[in-house]
């Protein structure tokens, strides 16, 4: 694997490094020692997957507060997305900044999201599968989110929303928020 910093503290682009032959090819997707080695999460407790349809399908912006706080290692098995991560960790330099990522089964990439993130995804194509591990147990009081067209965030998404959930589109907005995001 090949750890590649982003704009965001702490968050990674991982390259993976497929070893080939006549009958295909074989690459690490996870390494205890080599995350260590780059100061991030190691231990997962969860494997999820979403499957989605249909393109221009978006997910999130979601998170878990603190104490349930998460790490994600998200890849694209099936398809292709563009994965967003945003920075809410007050404290942070990288506060409130976001950084968008394509990870498709063509690329080999799969992207580390810290704690003190929210996470999105859109799909690029029809029949996308994505698969990700997750360092802490799913906590529905600690769930939430940001709305994905938030003006205050920006974000510039690479193809229309055509799928979006009830509840990602009901997440508050920055400005009408009282409390501290994470």
């Amino acid at each position: 694997m090949v750890f590649h910093e982003t704009r965001l503290k702490d968050a990674y682009l991982i390259a993976l490094e497929p070893h080939g032959d006549e009958r295909g090819f074989f690459a690490r997707t996870m390494c205890k020692e080599e995350f260590d080695k780059h100061g991030i999460i190691s231990e997962f407790v969860q494997q999820n997957t979403s499957f989605s349809a249909r393109k221009g399908t978006l997910r999130g912006l979601h998170y878990q507060r603190k104490p349930h706080a998460e790490a994600k290692l998200v890849r694209c098995v099936s398809g292709g997305i563009s994965d967003v991560i945003v920075d809410i960790r007050e404290n942070s330099p990288t506060y409130l900044m976001h950084q968008a990522f394509e990870l498709s089964e063509e690329n080999y990439c799969q992207l580390y999201v810290p704690p003190g993130f929210a996470h999105s995804f859109i799909t690029l194509c029809d029949n996308v599968e994505v698969s990700y591990l997750v360092s802490a147990a799913y906590a529905p009081q600690a769930e939430d989110g940001l709305r994905y067209d938030d003006n205050e965030l920006a974000i510039k998404w690479p193809a229309p929303v055509t799928v979006i959930s009830e509840k990602d589109m009901a997440w508050p907005l920055l400005s009408d928020r009282v409390a501290s995001l994470f």
